[in-house]
């Protein structure tokens, strides 16, 4: 059976990433098995960039396949901010509290119908030369609810309103969010690759 690295320290993206691979037939590990493993500067200007770089550098270090993804929120209404300054969005890396604080400072003068927004996943899948062999984009549409609402998921998910269940990612239940979430979308979009490759 083949050996597939989740290429991501974030211990929340892991256990996502594990949830929604469980049925597929690969061995999965993660960066905790490969304390060699480098650390790779988001170097790029965009989530498939960054991405790449991410799957790219690791494979070739690790000499494993790797699924590498970036991920993000991107609110027209500011830009497109966060964007992939995401996890670093009020200065320190994956202070989810002080991300979403600022966030909502930022709209606070914004009405709630042009506070959409949409998180972001690119997922790219390299071989254990550091080719990239597979790549795929999700997204997930929704609106920033005007406070944190939920205790689930991470990131933004407390704010992330998905209209058609009047209730954030922070309220929805983990089984839920894995039918809609734009990692969800993202990988399963990979699904038929990793199984012709690795399976």
């Amino acid at each position: 059976m083949s050996l597939l690295v989740l290429g991501t320290r974030n211990r929340k993206k892991v256990e996502e990433l594990r949830e929604l691979l469980q049925d597929v037939p690969i061995s999965l590990a993660d960066l905790d098995a490969f304390p060699q493993a480098p650390e790779v500067p988001e170097t790029g200007t965009t989530f498939e960039e960054n991405a790449r770089l991410k799957a790219t550098t690791l494979a070739r270090a690790l000499r494993h396949w790797v699924l590498s993804e970036d991920s993000g929120l991107v609110v027209p209404a500011l830009g497109g901010e966060p964007g992939i300054r995401s996890a670093v969005y009020a200065g320190r890396h994956g202070d989810d509290a002080a991300n979403n604080r600022l966030l909502l400072q930022k709209l606070a003068d914004v009405p709630e119908e042009k506070r959409v927004a949409y998180y972001v996943c690119h997922a790219v899948l390299a071989d254990p030369l550091g080719q990239v062999r597979a790549s795929a984009e999700g997204r997930c549409y929704g609106r920033i609810a005007l406070q944190e609402r939920g205790q689930n998921g991470f990131g933004y998910d407390p704010l992330f309103l998905v209209p058609e269940y009047h209730r954030t990612f922070g309220e929805l239940s983990p089984l839920v969010k894995a039918a809609l979430s734009h990692r969800a979308r993202a990988v399963e979009k990979l699904r038929p690759h990793l199984l012709t490759l690795l399976g």
